[in-house]
């Protein structure tokens, strides 16, 4: 792998990891472009995953930091009898909620996980998965504004998100525009569904990070693909950081459409290239 190669799939990993365009699809679809092997490059889809996972640090650290010390607490309060006062402490009940929208999502990736890896065997999934994810956003971008935070949230709501979150698991079907669309769906407020959104994804790329980790060691690693490895990982976190902070505004300005027909583009032309050619 070159580093123009490592440059344009951290580049891509960054923003279609965050931006409602599905990062699975676009790397599986430039892996083939460039004829990079998969099992050559498991270790180095690790460590996007990791530059990705530190944009999301960067810019949500403030409430990564209140949660990890609002879990002591909660520790604190569990022991001492007080219970989980969730309604009292919405930090806490933000912790909670993550938690709860993760369990489905890791069961899915869990017990269908033979299931997606065989769907990239074909582009054609992809394609239909990228067209899908149009209309997510589609309906999402319609749903009426509403003032439903944390302290309205309930656990129906992050289940439902988490389920889908996991449904995202599928090429081609974003993992941030399915997840967004689940929250704005169950009427949360648009600032507070797109934190939601980016908090949720620590523990599912994380959880993906190390699914493929064992794999990934056990191909072994080139030293001398090192550079390009770092470079890309660097660059997927630069793109990260971008994408995060693009989110925010367009799902506040509510202009997730123009996404809807990026996706759609590509994914017709993607199913086409799939029926006709492949």
């Amino acid at each position: 792998m070159s580093y123009f190669e490592a440059i344009i799939l951290g580049l891509v990993q960054g923003l279609a990891e965050f931006l409602p365009i599905s990062s699975s699809g676009h790397l599986a679809l430039l892996q083939q472009w460039f004829g990079i092997q998969e099992d050559k490059v498991l270790l180095f889809a690790v460590l996007l995953h990791v530059g990705t996972l530190i944009s999301v640090f960067i810019v949500y650290w403030r409430d990564i930091a209140e949660l990890i010390v609002e879990l002591f607490l909660t520790i604190k309060d569990l022991c001492t009898g007080k219970g989980l006062r969730l309604q009292e402490r919405p930090v806490r009940k933000l912790g909670i909620m993550i938690i709860v929208a993760t369990i489905p999502t890791g069961i899915i990736g869990i017990l269908f996980n033979d299931l997606f890896d065989s769907l990239y065997n074909s582009i054609i999934p992809i394609g239909i998965g990228l067209i899908i994810t149009g209309f997510l956003l589609v309906m999402a971008e319609r749903m009426g504004a509403s003032n439903r935070g944390i302290e309205q949230m309930n656990f129906r709501n992050a289940l439902f998100i988490g389920t889908v979150q996991g449904i995202a698991i599928c090429p081609g079907i974003s993992r941030s525009g399915s997840t967004l669309f689940g929250s704005l769906i169950c009427n949360l407020d648009r600032k507070f569904a797109v934190k939601f959104v980016f908090l949720i994804s620590i523990p599912s790329i994380l959880g993906s990070a190390v699914m493929e980790a064992p794999a990934a060691l056990e191909s072994g690693f080139d030293m001398a693909q090192l550079g390009p490895v770092l470079v890309g990982m660097i660059v997927a976190a630069v793109s990260g950081l971008i994408a995060i902070k693009t989110m925010i505004k367009i799902v506040s300005d509510k202009k997730l459409n123009y996404f809807s027909y990026y996706v759609w583009a590509l994914g017709l032309i993607v199913t086409c290239y799939g029926i006709f050619f492949a």
